[in-house]
């Protein structure tokens, strides 16, 4: 890729990259805000609906297992395509080669299968309580994400944020019809409540015949190029070896350089939001406050998969500030995404810190006590941590910076397991609240030093976005 210094944005250039993020994030922000209401709502009601039935915990526990999976393994595909296509589609580029992250995806869907089914025995053991359906179900899921991780890249770096929105939501409508069948009686179990978590990404992907079909009219930028791209990637043919040679950025070398670094960011993300789940069990020595902890940390990823709306909005945006020269924009990006992080995160705290407990005991059956309103308040002020860091990484990574951004969340991670794990409260509910909270923001001022540090002038523009 061209790494000359280009001339700063025109005023009127930067008002409608402006624009079109504004535009973008408020389309996003709507399908992935019922996204998260809906998937909010799968569990209060299968908490509701299952009782007093210890194998809800499990289900808590097969969401968190399948996330970490999925967010560590598919998530980098899907942000090398949507950074990757939008640098290109800035520049003027046409084409967008797909055998490498396709090969990339396979890799890692077969490392998963070769790790999991050994393993079959044990999993279904140690963690489901003797529970063949659950396991089948987490290696299913897994292997469905593929696609559907692929498929949000593919949108993103299009722009094709209204399809984007709608796969998310009908993702999560299928999961939650599941749950709503056994509420009122259709069905019956822990088990077909589960059996949601599978169907929602098999269901997602009926969306992508109607992004094709937009493909193909000429009217539509690319569209000349897709359905050739797409099948020299997946003949492997000279073409495609050529296209990708060309394209850097999409190269096996660079493309497996940023699923290292995008890796770990994801690895320690997901170790933040399901970790805590799976150490805090661990220490008390049973899962019966696996359900407890993964409902606290709710307040915290309710609000994150919100704010995936404008991460994947920003991402193209950024890629197309870092293409074309418009670094005051890109900074006004950043501060004005913080302020509303800032504001946003201290209303969360305050109302937690009212009416946490009764909210808690509302939604989710069996809460009665087990919470405070300072921890839950502790949480919302950790929300607003782990957002901010989000954005200062989507930055850090836009410049080139990918190493020292892995390296800083992977020491939050670290920490957090490590407090977790060891640290002396009784309450293991507690200690969930405060570790997060803490974990993150010691990564705000990790990644506020690598945002203020000034990017090297011979240093290689990135070819990936944050997580």
């Amino acid at each position: 890729m061209d790494d000359a210094p280009r001339p700063p944005l025109t005023v009127a250039q930067e008002e409608k990259q402006a624009r079109s993020f504004g535009a973008g994030a408020k389309i996003l922000s709507i399908g992935i805000a019922s996204t998260g209401i809906v998937t909010f709502g799968y569990f209060t009601v299968a908490s509701h609906a299952l009782g007093g039935d210890r194998r809800y915990d499990s289900i808590a526990l097969l969401w968190s297992i399948l996330f970490v999976i999925v967010s560590v393994i598919y998530r980098p595909i899907e942000q090398l395509l949507s950074r990757t296509i939008a640098d290109r589609r800035a520049r003027g580029i046409s084409g967008h080669p797909l055998r490498t992250p396709i090969m990339i995806q396979a890799i890692f869907a077969a490392l998963f299968l070769a790790v999991a089914l050994p393993l079959k025995d044990q999993i279904i053991t140690d963690v489901f309580a003797g529970e063949s359906l659950f396991y089948w179900i987490l290696v299913g899921s897994t292997l469905a994400y593929a696609a559907s991780y692929f498929a949000r890249g593919w949108l993103a770096g299009h722009e094709r944020f209204g399809l984007y929105g709608l796969l998310v939501f009908i993702e999560a409508t299928a999961r939650f019809a599941f749950a709503l069948a056994v509420a009122v009686g259709i069905a019956s179990g822990a088990g077909i409540v589960a059996l949601g978590i599978f169907a929602a990404p098999c269901v997602s992907l009926i969306v992508l015949p109607a992004a094709f079909a937009r493909s193909a009219d000429p009217a539509h930028d690319d569209a000349a190029a897709i359905a050739p791209a797409l099948d020299a990637a997946i003949e492997g043919g000279p073409a495609a070896e050529a296209a990708e040679e060309a394209a850097g950025d999409l190269s096996l070398r660079h493309g497996a350089n940023f699923a290292v670094a995008v890796f770990g960011v994801m690895l320690a993300e997901q170790t933040l939001l399901n970790g805590g789940v799976l150490a805090v069990t661990a220490s008390a020595g049973t899962a019966a406050v696996a359900g407890l902890v993964f409902n606290a940390l709710l307040i915290a990823r309710a609000p994150l998969q919100l704010f995936q709306a404008i991460q994947t909005s920003l991402l193209p945006h950024l890629a197309n500030l870092e293409a074309t020269g418009g670094e005051e924009a890109f900074a006004r990006a950043i501060r004005t995404t913080l302020a509303a992080i800032a504001a946003f995160a201290a209303c969360m705290a305050l109302v937690f810190l009212v009416a946490g407990p009764w909210i808690m005991t509302v939604l989710f059956a069996g809460s009665k006590g087990a919470y405070a309103g300072s921890g839950l308040a502790v949480v919302a002020i950790g929300m607003g941590f782990h957002l901010a860091a989000g954005t200062l990484n989507q930055a850090a990574l836009a410049r080139g910076q990918a190493k020292l951004a892995a390296g800083a969340w992977l020491l939050s991670a670290a920490l957090f397991i490590a407090w977790c794990l060891g640290a002396e409260m009784s309450d293991p509910v507690t200690r969930a609240e405060v570790g997060y909270a803490g974990a993150t923001g010691i990564l705000v001022v990790l990644l506020a030093g690598l945002y203020r540090r000034p990017r090297p002038a011979t240093e290689p523009q990135a070819v990936a976005p944050a997580a």
